[in-house]
């Protein structure tokens, strides 16, 4: 990755990483709130947003999407299933391969998290000009492309 000059001085990048973390913080407060009413953890619902992004998953998949063992995959597969927003069925073409599919329930708590997400960030672009909406999303996308993070 090349980087530029920083134009910003030192302490300057200091306030904005304090920025950060402050507006994360906010944000992942209210995702918590949220993802214990479904008695999700933070693992699960990114599992479940991987899954809900495709058809099925394989374990295989799912442990190299989380970063995860196969083993701690199957964990949270587990709770999961035994919340009701995902289910496993075996591969037509190998009946030893698991797949697993996330069910409506799963995909109600998705849609219905990712909607509060929006409506927030909804918010917060509200105080922006359009052309610092624009301009923020470009940068977020700019960044996000150089950012390297287990998917």
């Amino acid at each position: 990755m090349k980087s530029r000059p920083a134009a910003l001085s030192r302490s300057e990048i200091e306030r904005l990483a304090d920025i950060i973390m402050m507006m994360q913080r906010c944000f992942v407060q209210h995702l918590s709130e949220e993802l214990s009413r479904g008695q999700v953890s933070f693992p699960q619902f990114f599992l479940l947003g991987h899954i809900a992004s495709s058809e099925s998953l394989s374990m295989t998949e799912i442990a190299d999407k989380m970063a995860h063992t196969t083993a701690a995959a199957t964990g949270l597969v587990d709770r999961l299933a035994n919340l009701g927003y995902v289910q496993r069925m075996h591969a037509s073409d190998d009946r030893r391969k698991v797949l697993v599919r996330i069910t409506p329930k799963g995909v109600n708590l998705v849609g219905r998290i990712r909607q509060d997400i929006v409506e927030k960030l909804s918010l917060v672009t509200g105080i922006l000009e359009p052309q610092e909406q624009t301009t923020w999303l470009h940068i977020y996308e700019k960044i996000h492309a150089h950012i390297t993070c287990p998917q």
